[in-house]
């Protein structure tokens, strides 16, 4: 089973129109998004009523969170008061933005998708989270202790687990077994479609590709891509320069931070 996933669009409608492209080029199973569509763009309504007009199976991101309840909080970790300020415009126009419409999708949105395959007479478990499963902000940097990750997989039940928030993908492979013994857990980070904190200005999503030989004895037998795709970046942030945003998040975009 080939599965589609994406994160973190934040509002950013050219690159969302150019993953699809790059997608609907593409055979698979499945698609899932795994939340914050919204948030330091202008277009939060078009991105909202593509997914919607998709009917793509989608998570609950901090910022969607937000944005449902009305609130001026998007639960982001902003580590400096200049970033906090900029982060206050952005939920602000965010707020101010929306369809109350579209404000009410995001409020209905769950926290988490789990889907349980059963494969060679053993169940393997695939959970969907944005931030991680104890907390949809916390972050799941790739330096985690290698112990950390392993605990939190292991009281999620996620042989995989795949999610989004940083904006930095990767894929760890990790065994909670012996040599004679293995028992691999896949932590798999999406990166990000729509607002890249990687140096890399290109969209990220993952191709995940869970086959029927599929097993947590074996590392390989499950296959992580992860695709770059180019768009239209000026387009993009250009769109933020001449809205209230603050300029810094075009700036972002160009670097790819």
């Amino acid at each position: 089973m080939k599965i589609i996933l994406f994160s973190d669009v934040h509002a950013n409608l050219p690159a969302l129109e150019a993953f699809f492209t790059d997608v609907d080029n593409r055979s698979y199973d499945a698609i899932y998004c795994l939340g914050d569509l919204v948030g330091y763009n202008i277009w939060p309504n078009e991105v909202i009523e593509e997914i919607r007009r998709r009917k793509i199976p989608t998570i609950a991101g901090n910022y969607d969170f937000g944005i449902g309840q009305s609130s001026n909080d998007c639960g982001c970790a902003y580590k400096t008061d200049e970033e906090r300020a900029n982060g206050a415009v952005s939920i602000a126009l965010t707020n101010e933005l929306i369809k109350e419409d579209n404000r009410a999708y995001l409020r209905t949105l769950p926290a988490h998708l789990r889907l349980e395959f059963k494969l060679n007479g053993e169940q393997l478990n695939l959970l969907l989270v944005h931030g991680s499963p104890r907390k949809i902000n916390e972050y799941l940097f790739e330096d985690r202790a290698e112990k950390s990750m392993l605990r939190i997989m292991k009281q999620a039940e996620a042989d995989i687990l795949c999610f989004g928030h940083t904006h930095k993908p990767y894929h760890r492979i990790l065994n909670e077994g012996d040599d004679s013994n293995p028992q691999y857990r896949h932590a798999i980070n999406l990166g990000s479609v729509g607002k890249p904190k990687d140096k890399d200005t290109r969209g990220t999503y993952v191709i995940l590709d869970i086959n029927q030989d599929a097993s947590v004895s074996h590392k390989d037998s499950i296959s992580v891509e992860f695709v770059k795709f180019t768009y239209d970046i000026e387009r993009a942030a250009k769109a933020v320069e001449s809205s209230t945003l603050p300029n810094a998040y075009a700036e972002n975009l160009r670097r790819g931070y």
